[in-house]
C-alpha cells in the first residue's frame, strides 16, 4: 500500500469513529454556549492562516482560494442552518442536538473532498495548479465551512434567545 493509501484509511476510520459516536447522541440535546462558539473558528482561522503564511499563494492562486473560501461559506450556512437550536422554555437557556442531515450532509462533503483532492492531484499539471494550491484550496473550503456555521448558528441562536426574554418581559 502507499503511504496515501494509508493516510486515506485511517482518515476514513477516523471519521467513521467521529460520525458512529456522533450518531449514538442523536436524540440527546445539549447545551449550547454562545460564549465559547467562537472558539473553534478562532482556532481554524488561525490554523489556515499558519499554513498560508507557510506555503503563501501568489498571484491568481488568491483567487482561487476567494472561490474556494465562499463554496466553504455557502455550505457552511447551509450546514448551520440544518443544526435545530431551541431555547429551553424554563429557564431560556440554548439547546441543541445533532441533526442527522447535517452529518449526512458533512459525510457527503468528506466524500467529495476524497474525489476530488484523488482527482485534481492526478490532474494538477494539466489544470495548471499545483498541489499545495489544492490542498490550500481544500482547507480554506473547510475553513469557510466550520467558521460560517458557527457564525450562522451563533446569529440564529442570539435571535432565538432575544425573542425570548422579550416574550417574557412582554408576559410579566
Amino acid at each position: 500500500m502507499t503511504p496515501q493509501t494509508i493516510s486515506t484509511i485511517i482518515t476514513v476510520l477516523i471519521i467513521g469513529v467521529v460520525m458512529a459516536l456522533r450518531l449514538r447522541g442523536l436524540n440527546q440535546t445539549r447545551t449550547l454556549n454562545l460564549a465559547t462558539m467562537w472558539i473553534f473558528p478562532v482556532v481554524l482561522l488561525l490554523a489556515t492562516a499558519a499554513l498560508l503564511v507557510q506555503f503563501p499563494p501568489h498571484g491568481a492562486e488568491w483567487l482561487w482560494l476567494g472561490l474556494a473560501f465562499a463554496v466553504g461559506a455557502g455550505l457552511g450556512w447551509w450546514r448551520g442552518r440544518l443544526i435545530p437550536i431551541s431555547v429551553h422554555p424554563e429557564n431560556d437557556t440554548l439547546e441543541t442536538r445533532t441533526s442527522p442531515v447535517a452529518l449526512l450532509f458533512l459525510v457527503a462533503i468528506m466524500a467529495v473532498r476524497f474525489l476530488g483532492r484523488e482527482y485534481l492531484e492526478s490532474q494538477a499539471s494539466t489544470l495548471h495548479l499545483s498541489v499545495a494550491l489544492i490542498t490550500d484550496g481544500f482547507v480554506v473550503l473547510a475553513m469557510g465551512l466550520f467558521v460560517i456555521s458557527r457564525v450562522e448558528m451563533t446569529l440564529r441562536a442570539t435571535a432565538l434567545l432575544n425573542a425570548a426574554k422579550a416574550r417574557r418581559v412582554t408576559a410579566a
